[in-house]
């Protein structure tokens, strides 16, 4: 045996208390700290995952008081969108709040290089690469889902709003309203004159943008049918300023466009309309403002009737997104659960349209 082998010094009973004791609180502190994890795991994930449900039905649920700096996965940089000219009260309202608040994603809207700017536009354009998401006031038809299949992808539609679609005619002509079905045989030729519709002897001229870039849709596809086609004395305008402003010139004409976008304006009239002639509803409040009362008071629109769903003639504002998986899905998905928030959905109340779920 090694004569200078090193003899360690027993602990004494204080030190081995000391350290049992060190030992056990660690063991309780990282119990602790593991049980706090798991009972705040899933609630740190609410709101911030989006049931296959909700995908399904391209809407999505809100978490109580959700505001633009709530939402999560908002990517950096810039993005181009475009599409509905009915969205510009929203571009305008919504999307500069919006950008104050989530400045790593930048909006830029592109206008289309030929043609003019509208839904279809837009659509086509995010088809070739020229946008990375789209706002829309129509359904994608099948020829978009069927082009956007042949690139390798989907497009899906996430609803934010509703709007209205309003039927205006020149302040002059004396007509009660209209039901759904006598404004399509306008369209289609079937109804030439306004007396028969209870107007006077005089023909009608109906104005609309072209099928192809139109905001909103009159004659919508029904699946398995073939596609109604408009009467040839349909006369196409490039804008609905343009219309509005043939429309103060010609006492017979006719013209549909977004409520939002029409029923303020002073030189035409928004008509009734409903689904049958003894139950029409104004898309505006009250009383009819005559033009000579314009611009001092003018006609607003009563979103009630989109929010209650009386109001027979409505259409969906949705964000189309490219579902790809790159960055333009990451754009458009978070644009859309923006506009989903609960301060979202009180400021496109506040441009116009009607919510598509309650705001607190």
């Amino acid at each position: 045996m090694n004569n200078n082998t090193e003899r360690r010094t027993p602990l004494s009973k204080d030190a081995i208390l000391l350290i049992r004791g060190l030992i056990v609180g660690e063991v309780l502190s990282i119990a602790i700290i593991g049980g706090l994890w798991l009972w705040l795991r899933p609630r740190l994930q609410v709101g911030n995952t989006v049931s296959s449900s909700s995908q399904i039905s391209g809407t999505v649920s809100t978490p109580t008081h959700s505001t633009f700096k709530t939402v999560s996965s908002v990517p950096i940089g810039t993005f181009n969108y475009g599409g509905s000219t009915a969205w510009a009260p929203i571009r305008l309202v919504v999307d500069s709040q919006l950008q104050n608040a989530r400045p790593e994603l930048q909006l830029r809207y592109v206008n289309p290089t030929y043609g003019s700017a509208g839904s279809g536009a837009g659509i086509r354009m995010l088809l070739s690469g020229q946008l990375d998401f789209t706002q829309s006031s129509r359904p994608l038809t099948v020829e978009e889902r069927a082009a956007a299949r042949r690139q390798g992808f989907t497009l899906e539609q996430r609803q934010v709003g509703v709007d209205g679609i309003a039927v205006v005619v020149n302040p002059s002509l004396k007509v009660p309203g209209l039901t759904i079905t006598q404004l399509q045989q306008i369209y289609l030729g079937q109804i030439t004159n306004w007396n028969q519709v209870g107007g006077p002897n005089l023909p009608i001229v109906p104005l609309s943008q072209h099928p192809e870039n139109a905001d909103v849709e009159l004659l919508p596809e029904q699946p398995g049918l073939q596609r109604q086609v408009p009467s040839a004395n349909v006369r196409y305008v490039y804008s609905t300023t343009e219309a509005l402003r043939r429309l103060s010139q010609t006492p017979g004409g006719i013209y549909y466009a977004s409520a939002a976008a029409v029923v303020p304006q002073c030189y035409v009239k928004p008509l009734p309309l409903g689904l049958t002639s003894t139950r029409l509803i104004a898309p505006y409040h009250g009383s009819l403002v005559s033009p000579g009362q314009c611009p001092s008071k003018r006609n607003q629109l009563n979103t009630e009737v989109l929010k209650n769903g009386s109001y027979p003639l409505t259409t969906r504002l949705s964000v189309v997104i490219k579902q790809n998986k790159g960055r333009e899905q990451q754009a458009g998905e978070a644009y859309a659960r923006l506009l989903l928030t609960n301060q979202g959905q009180k400021e496109i109340e506040q441009a116009g349209f009607a919510p598509i779920h309650s705001h607190l």
